[in-house]
């Protein structure tokens, strides 16, 4: 009934591709994110197109899980976000601004730092870009369980942190959230709908925490 072809399972697989860059053009510098421009062609014999792109560290964000009556419940952060004037229901979240970090290391940080937890499972749920058209910043969500509370937290929230709002819910009430559009934050939303599809296949689907992440 298509034209189109049925794909393989080995063939669903992002893969890198590089076109040449003709020219590059450093636009603006920023404290944590810069714009640039370049000219690229699209193959030997393709088009040659300007693309503006910002360049982002990447973050990685966590998903801290505990059975509570029977029921699996995720912890939740309110936060406001200048840009889309929100206060935005999140994961703990960070920056990858830390040279050659281990990125489970810094998911354990920003766990700690932003809830005073600490986890003694850790798994890997999702790799994603925020938004590949016009923006490196690539985020990887981790599953932490097993938790318990950390009796001396040394961090000081400030900012935006120091307005931070926490609460514990069901992981089904999270999964109607997110389908009825009250959630909007992506690592949230797809931290929920993974945790939800790793529930289902009884967590024997989960890579470990150091598994390879192409970004």
């Amino acid at each position: 009934m298509s034209q189109y072809p049925d794909l393989k399972p080995e063939e669903l697989h992002d893969s890198k591709q590089q076109y040449p860059v003709l020219a590059h053009e450093d636009i603006w510098q920023g404290r944590i994110v810069s714009l640039h421009a370049e000219d690229v062609q699209l193959g030997a014999d393709g088009p040659v197109v300007r693309r503006e792109y910002v360049k982002h560290p990447g973050a990685v964000a966590v998903v801290p899980l505990r059975i509570q009556n029977g029921r699996e419940q995720v912890l939740m952060i309110r936060q406001y976000r200048h840009p889309v004037a929100k206060n935005l229901w999140e994961f703990p979240a960070g920056l990858l601004d830390i040279e050659g970090e281990n990125y489970l290391v810094a998911a354990q940080r920003e766990l700690a730092e932003e809830t005073d937890l600490a986890a003694d499972t850790w798994n890997v749920l999702v790799d994603y870009y925020a938004s590949p058209g016009g923006y490196t910043e690539s985020l990887r969500v981790f599953l932490a369980r097993d938790l318990k509370v950390i009796e001396k937290p040394e961090f000081a929230r400030e900012e935006e942190e120091a307005l931070f709002q926490w609460g514990w819910v069901d992981l089904d009430e999270a999964v109607k959230a997110v389908h009825e559009g009250r959630l909007q934050n992506p690592s949230a939303v797809l931290g929920i709908l993974a945790t939800t599809s790793a529930r289902a296949q009884n967590w024997q689907n989960l890579r470990p925490a150091d598994a390879p992440w192409e970004r």
